[in-house]
């Protein structure tokens, strides 16, 4: 029988219907866990990941101080979350802000039109750090007492490399995804002593639905975004979410405890920096 180094524990993935979500679910799935796949809403796509995991759902928004009755309901129906995965993101692409030109000159049609999308932009912003930094902490703050009782656990945050170098036009996105690795810095430190490791993954250009956004932005074909990023990346091509699922893996097994407060830089050689 191959090894199964997650026999016996119970994960959740946040956003796993898609993705590097529902790559990570199969793959801690085959590694043997019983898996909690999360999603929004209910769905064709969450079926088929619940069904490919043998897991079962768990329909919320992690924003939603209603989500901790989730992880209540886990607890009582089956056991304590012990691989928490936190991928759930939103994501948008935006220039941070309109040309200051615009403000020295008497407003016409096309200017306030611009200003008042500034507006909708700021608010957006926002909800792109509540989601992704205030979003992943309540999970977080949800399952801890949980892992407390049961003597450990292991949290895995899925970062982004636009966490680490920022990225034009993606300015909440990144500032969001650098509050996660710092976040992920300080709580390995103060929960490695009691048998709680937190690690991330800074993932770098992977094939997913999310790039699609990038695509939109940039107004080219979803392809020509592929081949674009990929001429900027060392191994000649973009990420797989398998690539991320594996990395996930390890981190998530019970024999790497010495792994504390670390970033693993999925990115095919992009970026070579420590954070």
């Amino acid at each position: 029988m191959a090894e199964q180094p997650l026999r016996g524990r119970l994960a959740l993935v946040t956003g796993a219907a898609q993705g590097i979500g529902a790559a990570i679910a199969r793959r801690l799935a085959a590694d043997g866990a019983d898996v909690g796949v999360n999603d929004l809403v209910d769905g064709a796509a969450l079926a088929e990941v619940v069904a490919a995991t043998g897991g079962f759902s768990v329909i919320g928004d992690m924003t939603d101080p209603g989500f901790a009755q989730l992880i209540d309901d886990i607890e009582r129906n089956r056991r304590p979350v012990d691989v928490l995965v936190c991928n759930a993101a939103y994501m948008t692409m935006a220039p941070f802000s309109t040309d200051e030109r615009l403000r020295e000159e008497p407003l016409g049609t096309d200017e306030r039109l611009r200003e008042e999308q500034q507006d909708d932009d700021e608010d957006d912003w926002w909800r792109v750090v509540d989601t992704n930094l205030a979003g992943t902490l309540a999970v977080i703050q949800a399952v801890l007492p949980g892992m407390r009782r049961a003597g450990g656990g292991n949290i895995v945050v899925i970062a982004s490399e636009w966490g680490v170098i920022g990225w034009p036009g993606a300015s909440a996105y990144s500032a969001s995804k650098a509050g996660l690795i710092s976040l992920t810095k300080t709580l390995g430190r103060e929960l490695a002593r009691e048998g709680i490791t937190v690690n991330a993954v800074a993932p770098g250009v992977i094939d997913t639905p999310q790039l699609l956004v990038d695509a939109d932005a940039a107004g080219v074909p979803l392809a020509d975004m592929h081949a674009s990023y990929a001429a900027d990346i060392p191994v000649g091509r973009i990420g797989r979410p398998e690539e991320i699922a594996s990395a996930v893996a390890l981190l998530a097994r019970r024999d790497v405890g010495a792994l504390v407060g670390q970033t693993l830089q999925i990115n095919g050689g992009s970026t070579r920096c420590r954070v």
